[in-house]
C-alpha cells in the first residue's frame, strides 16, 4: 500500500505542476497556512483547479463555500467568478477565518468573498433566512460529521441546476464501515443514505487517490429544490 500512495503522490506532483501550478498567491496561502499551525486538509492544487473549472463551466456568478481553512479553495473557487460574481464561505473557526481573510485579500478577493464567521448549522439558516439569490455551485467541505444538515441546509439556497460538491466521503475506505465508531465516518454515511433517497437532486460519488491520499467527492445535481417527499408523495 505504501508503494501505492508513493505512486500517487508522485503522479499528483507530475499533473500539478503540468496543469495546475501553484502561483506565488496560492503558494503564500499554504505555507500562511502551514505556518500559522492550520491542518494541511486543503484541497490539492488539481482539486483546486477541478473546482475552479466546474465554475467556469457552469459560468456560476453565486458560490456558497461551507469550511473556509486558510482560504486555498476559496481562492480557487473567487477566480473563477465574472465581474461582479460574489462568493460567501463560512468558517467557525476565528483564527482560521482571520487568516483566510488575510490570504484572501492578498489575492484580490476581498471585495468578491463574503466570509461568515460561526458555526455552519447556525449561519446557514441565517443565510436562508436572508433569502438571497440562490447559489450556483456550493461546496461543503467542513466537518464530516455534519454533513448531511450541511446538504439539508444547503438545498433552499439552490435553484434547479445547482451544482454541490462534497468533499472527503470515501475516508480511505472506511465509509463501507458501518460499525465504525468514527464520528466523521459515520457523518458521511448519513449524508450518503440521505442522497440515496432524495429526490431533489441527482448524486453521484468519485473515488480519488493522491498526495492527500486515497479518498473521493460526491457530485449532486440539483432538479427540484423546493420538492419534498411526505409520506411517499412529492409535494412542491
Amino acid at each position: 500500500m505504501r508503494n501505492a500512495e508513493t505512486r500517487w503522490t508522485t503522479v499528483d506532483e507530475y499533473l500539478t505542476d503540468l496543469l495546475s501550478p501553484n502561483d506565488d498567491v496560492l503558494k503564500a496561502t499554504l505555507q500562511a497556512s502551514e505556518h500559522a499551525g492550520l491542518p494541511p486538509i486543503q484541497v490539492t492544487a488539481t482539486q483546486g483547479k477541478m473546482l475552479f473549472l466546474l465554475a467556469r463551466t457552469m459560468k456560476a456568478r453565486r458560490i456558497l463555500e461551507i469550511g473556509t481553512l486558510g482560504g486555498y479553495s476559496t481562492i480557487w473557487l473567487g477566480r473563477a467568478l465574472p465581474p461582479g460574481g460574489r462568493l460567501v464561505t463560512l468558517e467557525s473557526e476565528s483564527t482560521h477565518a482571520s487568516l483566510a481573510r488575510s490570504n484572501i485579500a492578498r489575492a484580490g478577493l476581498d471585495a468578491t468573498v463574503d466570509l461568515r464567521l460561526g458555526r455552519a448549522l447556525e449561519t446557514l439558516p441565517m443565510l436562508v433566512a436572508e433569502n438571497p439569490d440562490p447559489f450556483d455551485l456550493i461546496f461543503i467541505d467542513a466537518d464530516k460529521a455534519h454533513t448531511a444538515p450541511y446538504f439539508e441546509l444547503s438545498l433552499p439556497l439552490s435553484h434547479r441546476g445547482s451544482l454541490i460538491i462534497a468533499d472527503n466521503v470515501v475516508r480511505n475506505g472506511a465509509v463501507t464501515n458501518a460499525q465504525s465508531d468514527d464520528p466523521s465516518v459515520q457523518g458521511i454515511r448519513r449524508f450518503l443514505d440521505l442522497l440515496a433517497v432524495e429526490s431533489r437532486v441527482s448524486a453521484t460519488a468519485i473515488q480519488t487517490v493522491g498526495s492527500k491520499g486515497y479518498d473521493g467527492f460526491v457530485l449532486a445535481f440539483v432538479i427540484n429544490p423546493s420538492e419534498k417527499i411526505v409520506d411517499g408523495e412529492r409535494h412542491p
